[in-house]
């Protein structure tokens, strides 16, 4: 199972300047797929525990569209080790006007990471 989640990032998203966003932006795009992912397999939100490997490949700005997915790739009892990718999708295009936008052939990897969701066994319904 995968789950994805777009979003445009906007001028309250941009933290350094050149409208540069906070690569911890793409953190909380990856804890709310997770939070999805723990909801559809066990009936609970869950608990992420910890990132195991983060890596930020390319810049986001303001007006960028990134699209984050996730999936369970092993199980414990209580544990979910999840993967992550977030891309960029569509770019803003001021160079051809105020309100121009481009959707990339290819979609840009912004960050990836993986890390470990916890779900207590007395929380778990058992869903899939």
């Amino acid at each position: 199972m995968e789950v994805m989640i777009r979003m445009r990032m906007g001028s309250q998203d941009a933290h350094y300047g050149g409208n540069l966003v906070d690569g911890a932006k793409m953190l909380q795009l990856f804890g709310d797929v997770a939070t999805e992912l723990l909801i559809r397999r066990d009936g609970d939100e869950g608990l992420f525990r910890a990132y195991d490997q983060v890596e930020f490949l390319a810049p986001v700005y303001a007006g960028d569209y990134i699209e984050a997915v996730g999936r369970i790739v092993e199980e414990g009892n209580t544990s979910r080790k999840m993967v992550f990718e977030a891309r960029k999708v569509i770019v803003p295009r001021p160079d051809l006007g105020e309100s121009a936008a481009e959707v990339l052939e290819t979609p840009m990897v912004v960050c990836r990471a993986s890390g470990t969701c916890v779900t207590p066994k007395a929380k778990q319904r058992g869903k899939r």
